[in-house]
């Protein structure tokens, strides 16, 4: 049977140009200006026709602007297509951002049962589970608790686990896995397990390749609203990591001065220097930035910003520091971020790459979730980060020997 189809479906956004504002204006003019832009059509999809059938995990990856999240919020009723028709059998629930529906001044205990509520869970139902998800999430202590006093990591388990007590036909998951700590993730990779097991359908999006690879039975590869590969996970995989070169859309890009310069890609290499999927606590790690330069710029200044999808930022790697000013020229380029040993413990980070002049206000160019990093475990590591080091023994001839006999005195 078949619980969702997509038949020639479009979806059309209508966008207005940007254009140089006259800073010299009064607001209000400059607000009008911007409603008399004109505007152009953006199609997110282009006919896209695809079947899912019950019991299936379908993952569906591709860059930024590719067409994924239109999907969802297509399945998830979010917004109307533009033209074609979706065919929906079953109760479908979508897990798109966990916690959206707390409250911060309510209790642990208040907001599973408004969150439960709004997800579709009846009162009774709640209760019934209302143990199981709290030891999920493992938030007991701090059960009756305002949720605006927990940890941002807290926050986001309680979150998924009343998402991942939801028992639908249909399960639309949108980077869930980014949440929590590393045996956090497993938790959840074994809950998607049971409701595959029984038979959900389920529907993973995701720019994290490992995650959807483990879960998925099937994968769609979409490109500029069109579907580019359809079929064996890791088959449609190696399909998308030889196209990751490929330029960014503008979909999530912040531009304040169009037409100086654009990041085209973020590429993220092990130490084979190849991009791949492994990357692992405590190993190298390079990310590198291509670039395209239309107006020289004489100070110029890159970042990578590593975060979770709690948008607590780990890190950032940057040129800012550097004794010398970084020049460019109109042409093509690249930069390289090597870090000999990549302190990131194991999880999914995304990462915003920014082009910006040194003492300007805003960005040139910052493409944001330019990549997602999924850390394996490497080097063992407890903490925050995983912190390099190096060590050494020294030790004298008859030292221990001596010490012992002078502890065996002192104690008798």
């Amino acid at each position: 049977m078949i619980d969702l189809k997509f038949d020639n479906v479009s979806k059309r956004y209508r966008v207005r140009q940007e254009e140089a504002e006259d800073s010299d204006r009064h607001p209000l003019v400059r607000k009008f200006q911007k409603l008399r832009r004109p505007t152009q059509d953006f199609w997110a999809l282009q006919d896209v026709s695809s079947e899912v059938k019950r019991g299936e995990a379908v993952g569906i990856i591709g860059h930024n602007g590719a067409g994924k999240s239109t999907i969802l919020k297509l399945l998830a009723n979010i917004t109307a297509p533009t033209s074609g028709e979706i065919t929906i059998n079953g109760r479908l629930s979508a897990l798109i951002e966990v916690g959206s529906g707390f409250h911060p001044e309510l209790t642990g205990r208040e907001n599973i049962y408004l969150n439960g509520s709004i997800l579709g869970m009846s009162r009774r139902e709640i209760t019934e589970k209302l143990d199981s998800i709290v030891d999920f999430a493992g938030v007991r202590t701090f059960l009756d608790t305002p949720v605006k006093r927990f940890s941002s990591g807290m926050y986001v388990r309680l979150g998924f686990s009343i998402a991942a007590h939801l028992e639908p036909d249909i399960l639309l998951l949108d980077e869930v896995l980014a949440v929590g700590d590393a045996a956090f993730q497993v938790k959840c990779l074994e809950r998607i397990e049971e409701l595959k097991q029984a038979g959900t359908t389920i529907v993973f999006i995701s720019h994290d390749l490992g995650a959807v690879e483990s879960i998925c039975s099937r994968v769609i590869l979409m490109k500029q609203g069109k579907i580019a590969a359809d079929g064996n996970p890791r088959e449609v995989i190696a399909v998308y990591q030889e196209r990751m070169n490929e330029p960014f859309s503008n979909v999530n890009s912040l531009s304040s001065q169009n037409g100086t310069a654009r990041i085209i890609t973020l590429a993220l290499e092990n130490s084979k220097s190849s991009v791949n999927l492994d990357f692992r606590t405590g190993y190298p790690f390079t990310a590198r930035i291509d670039f395209n330069v239309i107006l020289p710029i004489p100070d110029a200044i890159f970042e990578i910003v590593f975060y979770t999808a709690d948008h607590v930022v780990h890190c950032e790697c940057t040129t800012a520091d550097a004794r010398e000013r970084i020049s460019l020229v109109p042409g093509l380029g690249s930069i390289s971020f090597h870090i000999a040993t990549l302190p990131l413990l194991p999880g999914v980070y995304y990462i915003d790459a920014t082009l910006k002049e040194r003492n300007a206000a805003e960005s040139i160019h910052t493409e944001c979730e330019a990549a997602v990093l999924r850390v394996a475990p490497g080097k063992a590591a407890r903490g925050k980060f995983y912190l390099a080091h190096s060590w050494a023994v020294e030790q004298k001839l008859g030292t221990s020997k001596n010490t012992e006999q002078e502890s065996s005195q002192n104690a008798s």
